[in-house]
């Protein structure tokens, strides 16, 4: 069973995924955060520093695309084919209304007919990577699904990674496993709600023709899930510090600024939170640091002093 990080736009960047491949069971696969290609066909520069092989060296990286123009996603899987990458991976999940509304991401399942469009241009083309699908079930109703699999039986997806949830149900309602298939002509992978080992080991005995499980909240709040999933250690304090010193190193680097630093290492801790089960506290200080040595120091006493659970779990709210 291989075991995927799922993109986590504003936390798992190239420096979370540096730092979480150094200091902690690594995954099989690494998604980056998705890149929209435009018309323009320019790499601007923040999807080129993301994806930038020198910065993602040794990482099993699978860059995703959020594209309903089959020329500009040509281009983009061919650009990055270019780098180095041998797949890519198309974002049919994101829930996001501002995606939505422009009929991509999970907006893009509301066209099957233009969808069905799309791959056939884009598996005509040759000299391509592997491409690999990431969906939803629809975008109202689960028993769009059941057309949706249709289309994506007629082509050489690479491997099809089912989010069982509809874009209406955002995060906010439970996965919906009833509608996972059995199997297909394409490895399969389940995305959704793997917050535990044992959340995995239901998972795998439900669904035996699963190849994969792709973890996304759950990892990021506990980075050593993959490693408690394979049966082996949770989280210890002197990795965690390590990865965290290095996340907001490589971000003060990046952004030029402690302070903006520091804000996108808040977005981590909404996360990482949950190994620290006693420190509200502690996290209100750190949530109301403005001064970069504010941050520091909030960020050290947690990582140094508070009670730490090497097992602390994502608990999503349903």
């Amino acid at each position: 069973m291989q075991l995927y990080f799922a993109p986590l736009e504003g936390v798992t960047g190239y420096a979370f995924r540096r730092a979480h491949m150094r200091y902690f069971a690594p995954a099989d696969k690494y998604f980056a955060p998705f890149y929209s290609p435009t018309r323009e066909h320019v790499l601007p520069p923040r999807a080129a520093r993301e994806l930038s092989p020198e910065r993602n060296a040794g990482l099993p990286l699978v860059p995703q695309l959020l594209c309903r123009d089959s020329g500009d996603f040509i281009w983009a899987a061919k650009l990055l084919a270019d780098m180095g990458y041998g797949e890519v991976n198309l974002n049919l999940g994101c829930p996001s209304g501002t995606v939505a509304a422009k009929g991509k991401g999970s907006g893009f399942l509301a066209f099957p007919a233009e969808l069905e469009a799309f791959f056939e241009r884009v598996f005509a083309e040759p000299d391509m990577p592997r491409v690999s699908v990431k969906t939803r079930l629809g975008v109202e109703d689960p028993a769009e699904f059941g057309a949706l699999l249709e289309i994506y039986r007629h082509w050489p997806i690479s491997e099809l990674i089912i989010h069982p949830r509809v874009r209406r149900d955002m995060y906010r309602l439970p996965v919906r496993p009833e509608r996972f298939p059995a199997g297909g002509p394409w490895p399969l992978c389940w995305n959704g709600d793997v917050f535990t080992p044992g959340a995995a080991r239901e998972t795998q005995a439900r669904f035996p023709g699963v190849c994969a499980l792709m973890l996304g909240r759950g990892a990021a709040a506990n980075p050593a899930l993959f490693s408690l999933i394979r049966g082996g250690p949770g989280a210890e304090r002197g990795a965690l510090r390590r990865f965290h010193d290095e996340i907001y190193e490589t971000c003060c680097r990046d952004f030029g600024s402690a302070g903006s630093a520091g804000l996108r290492m808040k977005e981590l801790w909404s996360y990482l939170r949950c190994l620290f089960p006693d420190s509200d506290k502690a996290l209100k200080r750190l949530a109301k640091s403005k001064r970069p040595e504010e941050y520091e120091a909030a960020a050290h006493d947690i990582l140094t002093n508070e009670r730490l659970s090497p097992d602390g779990a994502y608990t999503a709210q349903y």
